[in-house]
């Protein structure tokens, strides 16, 4: 679900600035990270924030249930969660909330996003904050979940602080943001290659990631989609720039690169537990990829340098 934008604009008058609604807390002094229920606050004023901004404090909504009207900066948003808003700290804000709204309102600051001297975080996070974004939670279920899953353990956390808890909300809320761009890049992909060859190449990594280890050929999976194996050839080249096969075969050989660099299983179990009748063609196809023997590639990635029998 994403936001109507409505033609009604909104009235400028004397915008309220806070740390966290409500509070005079000067920004400077406020949390790195700080996460609420929506209900948290909301139910103390009746389900009604007015329009407000925050120094130098970026924001998320997360609603996975119920409604929200949300007046952004001159206009106003209609949104059905689940979804996620975001808010740059210049941007005027305000929210009405259905008395059964469900989710999460996270609040970053500025030095935690674009902080860093090389930009490389600023590149990143800019993409869902250089303008007011309503993006849906339901396209891909997994990001939706992982989300989700983010959002409690950072509630946990902020509930009940240990050793190292500065650290790990920061870790948890970039993990989150991360997600998010991801899920916003989807969006846009899909947007520009189509919601159908979108969908289906979703649908093919989903295949390949449940049967890379039987080592299905590029025919059963197309079949498996109902669509011809050299359209599955040509929709991944044009996202990708690989083949159907070449993106198998890669997923099959991180999986291999990671067995030999963690488990301690001799060369030729582990190419019986990724489908590979033959231990020497598992060498030789692990090779060809790599440039190394599984052996060769041992030495290098473990610390007593694998010699596993």
């Amino acid at each position: 679900m994403g936001a109507r934008h409505a033609i009604k604009k909104v009235i400028k008058k004397e915008i309220p600035q806070f740390a966290l609604y409500g509070e005079n807390t000067a920004a400077e002094n406020a949390e790195f990270v700080h996460i609420e229920l929506i209900e948290t606050r909301s139910r103390l004023h009746d389900w009604h924030i007015q329009s407000h901004t925050h120094r130098g404090l970026f924001q998320i909504l997360f609603l996975f249930g119920g409604h929200v009207r949300a007046e952004i900066d001159a206009g106003l948003w209609e949104c059905e969660g689940p979804v996620a808003l975001t808010i740059h700290p210049s941007v005027v804000h305000g929210f009405d909330f259905s008395k059964e709204a469900q989710g999460f309102v996270l609040t970053v600051d500025q030095n935690l996003l674009f902080g860093d001297k090389l930009g490389v975080d600023a590149a990143l996070f800019s993409t869902i904050f250089v303008e007011p974004l309503a993006i849906a939670l339901t396209a891909v279920d997994e990001s939706r979940q992982r989300i989700e899953i983010l959002l409690k353990q950072l509630m946990t956390e902020s509930s009940w602080p240990r050793a190292g808890h500065t650290l790990m909300l920061e870790w948890l809320a970039r993990s989150v943001l991360l997600l998010l761009v991801r899920l916003h890049s989807d969006h846009r992909s899909a947007d520009r290659t189509g919601r159908h060859d979108f969908e289906l190449f979703s649908r093919f990594r989903v295949l390949v990631e449940e049967h890379y280890k039987e080592q299905w050929q590029v025919g059963r999976c197309a079949a498996q989609l109902r669509v011809t194996e050299s359209r599955l050839n040509r929709l991944c080249v044009r996202l990708t720039g690989k083949s159907a096969f070449d993106m198998m075969q890669h997923r099959l050989m991180l999986e291999a690169r990671r067995k030999l660099t963690y488990v301690p299983s001799a060369v030729a179990s582990i190419a019986y537990e990724l489908g590979f009748q033959d231990p020497a063609y598992f060498s030789r196809v692990f090779k060809r990829h790599t440039g190394l023997t599984p052996k060769q590639f041992r030495l290098q990635t473990t610390p007593e340098g694998g010699d596993f029998h």
